[in-house]
């Protein structure tokens, strides 16, 4: 089933040729998945440094860790924009509520044919099929359980900034050795957390993407900020905050071994 035609199905209005489709995703500074699920996106996408949205209706779309899956999060109705006071301009983008109940439910596949982020509707309607219908909507998830965490990147900094009280409540308790996994290369990076603040402490470090790790600088040095989206993080064994760092370090040593990320990961020692 194409995008198009379900979104019709709920709000008839949309017709391809009166919508512009904003092909959301990182812009070097921001994640648009971070600051959906933060729930700004509406504010953050009305500020536009030029005049993209000049068709009646916006649909909005979010890039996904898989570069072809998009986040269909809602359709707006352009009523007009004003000079922004920085760059730019700012539109009133009016959510249309019949279109609203697919939001954070539909995964859509799309090849979009550059990096074009602003396509007219018609250029996107043939080839964007529906991937996947969820029954609820994309939202950040209570503290799971630490066998069960497994976060990418984007959630990691939702996460820390907003300082979700079930997630820093459980790792801001415990210290321990935890794991990086790299889906882009298919490489492991095993670190571990000691002292105060445990866990949480550490990985609130990662928000520049690197933790100040030298293999993970060099990454995202060579591949930029973005790099960083494709990392996930994930819970090795915990350990009481004042266990001792020696004995933390011998168990990280232990997981470099098992996991070998020292000859096949991001491990340098």
């Amino acid at each position: 089933m194409l995008l198009f035609d379900l979104l019709r199905a709920q709000e008839p209005l949309l017709d391809p040729q009166h919508c512009k489709v904003h092909l959301a995703s990182w812009n070097g500074s921001e994640n648009p998945l971070q600051v959906y699920m933060a729930g700004e996106f509406d504010s953050w996408q009305a500020w536009q440094t030029r005049k993209n949205f000049e068709r009646q209706y916006v649909v909005s779309l979010i890039q996904t860790e898989h570069n072809k899956r998009w986040l269909y999060v809602g359709a707006y109705e352009s009523l007009g924009s004003r000079p922004n006071p920085k760059i730019g301009v700012t539109y009133n983008l009016r959510p249309l509520a019949s279109s609203l109940d697919l939001a954070g439910r539909v995964v859509a596949t799309f090849e979009r044919p550059s990096r074009q982020a602003y396509l007219n509707g018609e250029t996107v309607a043939p080839s964007c099929g529906v991937y996947q219908l969820t029954p609820e909507k994309l939202h950040l998830a209570e503290f799971p359980g630490f066998k069960k965490v497994n976060v990418s990147f984007s959630e990691l900094g939702v996460i820390v900034r907003q300082a979700v009280p079930s997630w820093r409540a459980a790792l801001e308790n415990v210290a321990g050795v935890y794991l990086i996994s790299d889906h882009l290369e298919g490489k492991l990076y095993v670190g571990s957390a000691t002292g105060a603040g445990g866990i949480w402490a550490r990985w609130c470090e990662y928000l520049n993407g690197h933790g100040e790790n030298v293999r993970l600088r060099k990454l995202i040095k060579q591949g930029g900020p973005e790099r960083a989206e494709h990392f996930h993080f994930s819970v090795l064994e915990i350990a009481d905050t004042h266990t001792s760092g020696a004995d933390v370090l011998l168990r990280e040593g232990h997981w470099k071994e098992v996991l070998l990320t020292r000859l096949h990961g991001h491990n340098g020692n």
